[in-house]
């Protein structure tokens, strides 16, 4: 009988309405287990800004999924191989950084994709037990809940939107705003909910709607994402492990002190 299918409850849940993330950027399987023993539907384990190796993604997938989640791995800068490693070790989704053309969106959803769709080999030694499926199934049915998630954070990317949002194979958009304030600034500040950004958002929703596809932000606590979700982002994180740690270990202190 196969097993229940972790995997695909990530686009079952976008489809059918967005989704709240946990974002883990220390290197223990235990910490993304523990938040996705909590309210969360999702886990985005961090390797490109966070201290997640391979091996620690590979055994977090399989720790979220011992919780009854699905995992998202957010891959190096134009680490496209790695994002067909996670997606074989059971990455429901795969948010690549700084995807700034149709053609960095072509080649992401090539390294995500089985043909004719895409270019992706096959090898998928966990992620056939987290889907319950089996050889020609997986195979036929792996491109639908496998997901492709480009990061828009720069102006080029923002010039291209549409292209990118258009590129078969690429199945949402992930906002990093403190990089896109950067960026719509020429390097004057790290703004995440400036002016310029929150207009880059409206923008970005729209596109993504379009196209019939998904629109994610990272959020730097509950309220931003709230405010996220009913603008009509899908996919919203929420603050990540260490500001978790920090904001509760701060509140304790106060209460003591």
């Amino acid at each position: 009988m196969p097993q229940i299918d972790v995997v695909g409850k990530l686009a079952h849940a976008l489809s059918a309405g967005g989704v709240y993330s946990a974002w883990i950027s220390l290197n223990e399987m235990g910490v993304a287990e523990t938040l996705a023993r909590e309210d969360f539907d999702t886990v985005v384990l961090d390797m490109q800004h966070g201290g997640v190796d391979f091996v620690g993604a590979a055994r977090a997938i399989q720790a979220v999924a011992l919780a009854g989640k699905p995992a998202i791995v957010r891959v190096g800068i134009g680490d496209f191989a790695c994002a067909s490693r996670v997606a074989d070790a059971g990455a429901a989704g795969v948010i690549a950084p700084m995807i700034n053309s149709v053609e960095d969106a072509r080649r992401f959803a090539d390294y995500m994709k089985f043909p004719p769709l895409g270019r992706r080999s096959w090898g998928p030694r966990a992620a056939l037990a987290l889907t319950g499926l089996v050889g020609p199934a997986y195979l036929h049915g792996a491109d639908a809940i496998t997901l492709a998630i480009a990061m828009i954070e720069t102006r080029e990317a923002l010039d291209a939107l549409d292209e990118i949002v258009a590129t078969p194979g690429i199945d949402g958009i992930f906002v990093g705003p403190s990089d896109l304030s950067i960026a719509l600034s020429g390097g004057g500040i790290v703004d995440p909910h400036g002016a310029d950004v929150e207009a880059a958002l409206t923008k970005i929703v729209a596109a993504t709607k379009a196209h019939g596809k998904f629109a994610g932000l990272f959020c730097f606590d509950g309220a931003r994402a709230k405010a996220a979700r009913a603008r009509g982002f899908a996919l919203c994180s929420i603050a990540s492990d260490l500001l978790l740690l920090r904001s509760a270990a701060r509140a304790e202190l106060a209460t003591a002190k």
